[in-house]
């Protein structure tokens, strides 16, 4: 499809959305479409942005209007200011960036930790969704690696790291994520927005502010999930074990269907993106 072969950070411009007091960078796909078929939301993961998701989402615009998100603390919301960036103050932030957008039952398309942030918005805060894929996603314990608890018992020493050094272990932080590992294309676009001095704090900040005990709530409200479900995952995810997805769907009502991607890792949107392309469009158009 030619909407694949764009190059890699082809996302618009971003628009500023300022969210209880909070500024957020946002994109917008697809809004010249006169009648679209429904909107689609995606929720990237860490340390990502919106980026994981632009193939996906230049495809779906050509029938969905559809809309991502750095969320504060990634991408392009880094270093606009100091809001808090840990798993519950991002959910209560979905739910009121949905209200500002004026969107109600979207499809909504999530990565890594960007699930435990939806799951929290339509379970903790309320929010009604048309439809839900999780793809590789935080929720289940145990989650966070040993790199995660010596990042969080020691930020200020690894914020002091100087910043060749740093550099080096953010990408190939980056580039363990994958299975047969990442175009050195893509480790440059993902590595980016934490090499610069308030990129590196901000990348040892975030992994101190994300705590198990933040989706523990979620997990106990997993039965109560509203809308049709579907989980996606990457057989070879060195990050989250491939067992979670048969874990994650005999807690969500309806035994939702699961894909596993046999070649991918945890970054099945970049490692296999016609693959989960293809799911998603099978997904959406079960409606």
């Amino acid at each position: 499809m030619q909407c694949m072969n764009s190059p890699i950070g082809s996302l618009p411009d971003p628009t500023p959305v300022v969210v209880d007091g909070v500024t957020v960078m946002t994109y917008e796909l697809g809004a010249q479409l006169v009648d679209p078929e429904g909107e689609v939301v995606f929720c990237h993961g860490t340390p990502w942005s919106a980026q994981v998701w632009e193939a996906a989402a230049r495809c779906l615009a050509e029938r969905y209007r559809v809309h991502l998100w750095d969320m504060p603390g990634y991408g392009r919301s880094i270093g606009i200011d100091s809001s808090p960036v840990d798993l519950r103050s991002q959910m209560d932030r979905l739910a009121r960036l949905l209200r500002v957008w004026n969107i109600e039952r979207p499809h909504v398309v999530a990565h890594d930790i960007g699930g435990a942030v939806a799951l929290g918005a339509h379970l903790v805060h309320g929010c009604d969704f048309a439809s839900l894929y999780l793809w590789d996603v935080v929720t289940l314990d145990p989650w966070g690696s040993p790199f995660f608890r010596l990042v969080a018992d020691n930020a200020e020493v690894f914020t002091a790291l100087p910043l060749n050094l740093h550099a080096a272990l953010v990408r190939e932080y980056i580039a363990g994520a994958a299975n047969h590992g990442l175009d050195a294309d893509w480790i440059s676009e993902l590595s980016a927005p934490w090499l610069t001095d308030a990129g590196r704090a901000a990348f040892y900040r975030q992994i101190a502010s994300l705590r198990p005990e933040d989706t523990r709530p979620v997990v106990e409200l997993l039965g109560e999930v509203r809308c049709r479900t579907a989980i996606g995952w990457g057989e070879h995810d060195p990050w989250i074990p491939v067992e979670q997805a048969s874990r994650l769907a005999e807690s969500v009502p309806n035994s939702p269907p699961v894909r596993i991607l046999d070649k991918a890792g945890h970054l099945a949107p970049i490692e296999a993106p016609e693959q989960v392309l293809a799911a998603l469009n099978e997904w959406l158009g079960r409606r």
